[in-house]
């Protein structure tokens, strides 16, 4: 579940005015507008990393997430960034599985040495791999080919199926059921 009631966020300046909405239970939101109307602001509030000014969130359960940036450790390989979020769930084979599934053989490789789409998709397998409830991506196609992206919009729809993600995006070809204009 996750619910955000009447949520006020300034900086020097209101960004987000008496946000009000209730999320749907498996579905994927995609919030959407111009460049700084608030979308990131947003997120943060919502995955308890900002705290609002007014307003409350109401969220239950595991969350996982890809931010604009990786945040991914650079002399560990692929797969081990994965496993930090995973742990032993997975084998090194099914890593790397999950991976060639997007379109990388780099499940050895230290991240430092990918590209920065590779590294967005290590990210972005990551976070799908990881146990959640409610999945908060920013801008995650940032930095694809369209063909690349392609491929990691039909992995994402097949690891999303009936479950709670927000998604950030600028994409109107983003993969979504319902869309909030900020």
């Amino acid at each position: 579940m996750l619910k955000a009631v009447n949520i006020t966020k300034k900086f020097d300046i209101p960004v987000i005015e008496g946000f009000t909405h209730e999320f749907a239970d498996g579905k994927v939101t995609a919030v959407v507008g111009k460049s700084g109307c608030g979308k990131t602001t947003l997120l943060n509030i919502l995955m308890g990393l900002l705290e609002p000014d007014g307003g409350e969130v109401i969220r239950e359960g595991r969350i996982s997430a890809v931010f604009q940036e990786d945040r991914l450790c650079e002399n560990l390989t692929a797969s081990a960034n994965i496993r930090l979020v995973t742990g032993k769930k997975f084998t090194k084979e099914e890593i790397a599985r999950e991976l060639a599934e997007v379109g990388l053989d780099c499940a050895d490789k230290p991240v430092r040495e990918l590209s920065g789409g590779m590294k967005r998709r290590v990210a972005l397998v990551r976070a799908l791999l990881a146990e959640y409830d409610i999945l908060f991506l920013d801008e995650p196609f940032k930095g694809l080919d369209e063909e690349t992206k392609r491929t990691v919009i039909a992995y994402f729809k097949r690891k999303t199926q009936g479950r709670t993600v927000v998604l950030v995006t600028h994409d109107k070809e983003a993969i979504t059921d319902e869309i909030i204009e900020l």
